[in-house]
């Protein structure tokens, strides 16, 4: 379903994408059932472009997080402090680029991301490449990681499949995440979350918004959603979660109405 109707999008090419600069951006995240995504795509179908690459609209992705033994990035995000940071590595399926990646985010809720290109394919190397941190590696983390990096340990994966949107007035995008699955490194629980859907609006502050109003008829509202930290959440039930417990029990009632509509689909 969510397939043939993103394939009812008109396309824009990544080199089209490449040229939309929002320069005065802010970033909201929303959380629905793939079905309720369903609806607002065939709501907005008409006002928006679908990014496509190399024939793909559903891109592939895998995101290896990293943390101390201590787990001091969750923390410090699951503590509230706005000042944190966030180490990964992020690999685009489909093309084989593969990035290590640090997210810092600042006192005035700015997120800034620095990356660096990984020329290892193979997942089971990343953790001795971020602890070693020869060359490039090392100069990257030393420059941007608070943290010593020698003590970083792989903590949590994820793999899902993301849509790219674009307005046709080029002012914001929307990226929307779906078919989200985690594997705990360290207990090696394993968590499906496919009837959830992510959606991150990125625009220009200064311009009106078309899926807006389409998100307020279909009542979904802002929802924080940190893949990181929900993923360590609910694979580890050991961590401190009180700041994250109303936001997980949301994201279980959305996850069971989108149970509950496979079902009723099916029959």
């Amino acid at each position: 379903m969510l397939e043939q109707i993103i394939q009812q999008f008109q396309p824009i090419t990544l080199d089209e994408m490449s040229g939309i600069k929002l320069m005065n951006r802010t970033d909201t995240k929303f959380v629905t059932s793939v079905p309720v995504l369903c609806r607002l795509l065939e709501l907005a179908r008409d006002q928006y472009r679908a990014q496509q690459t190399d024939g793909l609209r559903l891109a592939p992705y895998h995101t290896l997080y990293f943390d101390t033994p201590e787990c001091a990035m969750y923390v410090a995000h699951q503590n509230g402090h706005l000042n944190r940071q966030k180490v990964r590595v992020r690999s685009y399926v489909s093309s084989g680029l593969h990035f290590l990646e640090v997210k810092t985010k600042d006192n005035h809720k700015r997120t800034h991301k620095k990356r660096v290109t990984l020329a290892e394919h193979d997942t089971h190397q990343w953790p001795a490449m971020v602890q070693c941190g020869k060359g490039d590696i090392h100069d990257f983390l030393a420059q941007r990681l608070r943290y010593d990096h020698t003590t970083l340990v792989p903590m949590v994966e994820n793999r899902f499949r993301r849509i790219t949107l674009v307005n046709r007035a080029r002012t914001e995008r929307l990226t929307i995440d779906t078919a989200l699955e985690f594997d705990n490194w360290v207990n090696g629980r394993h968590l499906d979350m496919t009837g959830l859907a992510i959606i991150e609006l990125k625009r220009d502050g200064l311009q009106p918004s078309p899926i807006l109003e389409l998100l307020r008829q279909l009542r979904i509202h802002p929802h924080g959603f940190s893949k990181y930290c929900m993923g360590m959440a609910f694979t580890d039930p050991t961590l401190k979660q009180n700041r994250f417990k109303e936001r997980m029990r949301s994201i279980q009632r959305i996850m069971a109405s989108a149970t509950a509509a496979e079902i009723i689909h099916a029959n």
